[in-house]
């Protein structure tokens, strides 16, 4: 990503809100997402990922 990561938005996950920037610990915070509606979807996005790479786990081990 080219824009400053700090400038972004985030997801926390200990308090399921948007950020704009570094206002939480690492620990607590999902992204970048270039946008507020993206962050805000971060839970979807990370469900759908983890879902995409349980199923190429599974067709590795066939």
């Amino acid at each position: 990503m080219s824009e400053d990561a700090s400038k972004q938005y985030w997801y926390n996950m200990k308090t399921g809100k948007v950020e704009h920037g570094y206002e939480s610990s690492v620990v607590d915070r999902v992204g970048p997402f270039a946008t507020e509606q993206e962050a805000s979807h971060a839970l979807e996005k990370l469900r759908a990922n983890s879902a995409k790479w349980a199923e190429e786990d599974a067709d590795d081990q066939r």
